[in-house]
């Protein structure tokens, strides 16, 4: 591997994720905090399981960046292979080219940040410098909830420890780092909370974000009063989380159109 491959956006992110993860944790572990409070009275049970789950999201987040979002692929076909897997396409279905992919399988995406195209795109996370697609997206969801909880109880952590007092350039000497850290801790339980309750949303009405923005954009969706992708609930989370029932995009727009084209009885 070259040396320069060090410095690219993906490795710097990741980087710059898990050198704030440990240093928000060792800030919490300084100061006089109920964690160090705990720590001192020999009660190690809350702490170790608090490292436990600050270790356990930063894995999650390296899975979900390092994973295969469900990339398309691109080797090379054929003139016969390529027919043939247009010929699979139902005619209702709009046919969807990328130059990158051949024939754009539905819901996939060109992906302008990865150069790739993506099963089931929903959107590029700059956070992780990866796609959410098709394979990741439940992981990453996942990860935002075990995110959130060790957000909050961090936030929780770093406010047991701010002590107010005058004069104000002494409390900053001594509080003002466990105060950053508690802004910082506020502003990222709000991100998250948002991105979990958005994708929770997305879920349960089997959309993606891509879909749910550009949706006077895309070819399948443009003339479609309703999500033709949408089966209810149960069968969004079950197909989401246990991919059932399993079957294609294309088959289930499908079904849907020739519900939606049937004359009424």
């Amino acid at each position: 591997m070259a040396p320069w491959a060090l410095l690219s956006p993906g490795v710097l992110v990741r980087t710059g994720h898990t050198v704030l993860t440990w240093g928000i944790t060792l800030v919490l572990f300084l100061h006089d905090t109920e964690l160090r409070q705990w720590e001192e009275q020999g009660e190690l049970l809350l702490p170790l399981t608090f490292l436990l789950l600050v270790l356990g999201s930063l894995l999650l987040y390296l899975a979900v960046s390092l994973m295969d979002p469900g990339y398309v692929n691109v080797q090379p076909q054929p003139q016969e292979l390529k027919e043939e897997q247009t010929a699979m396409v139902p005619p209702a279905i709009p046919l969807r080219r990328c130059r990158y992919c051949l024939v754009l399988p539905l819901r996939a995406r060109h992906c302008r940040e990865c150069r790739r195209c993506v099963r089931r795109y929903d959107h590029h996370c700059p956070w992780m410098e990866n796609c959410v697609g098709e394979r990741n997206h439940p992981l990453f969801v996942v990860y935002l909830a075990l995110q959130l909880v060790v957000l909050l109880w961090g936030l929780y952590l770093a406010w047991s420890g701010l002590r107010f007092f005058q004069p104000w350039g002494q409390w900053l000497r001594s509080s003002g780092l466990l105060f950053a850290t508690f802004l910082l801790l506020s502003l990222f339980s709000l991100v998250a909370s948002l991105l979990l309750v958005s994708h929770l949303y997305l879920v349960a009405s089997n959309t993606t974000t891509w879909e749910f923005i550009s949706s006077h954009r895309i070819a399948y969706l443009r003339q479609r009063p309703s999500n033709p992708f949408d089966r209810g609930l149960t069968r969004n989370l079950a197909h989401f989380f246990c991919g059932w029932p399993s079957g294609s995009w294309e088959t289930l727009w499908a079904e849907e159109e020739e519900e939606g084209s049937s004359p009424a009885v």
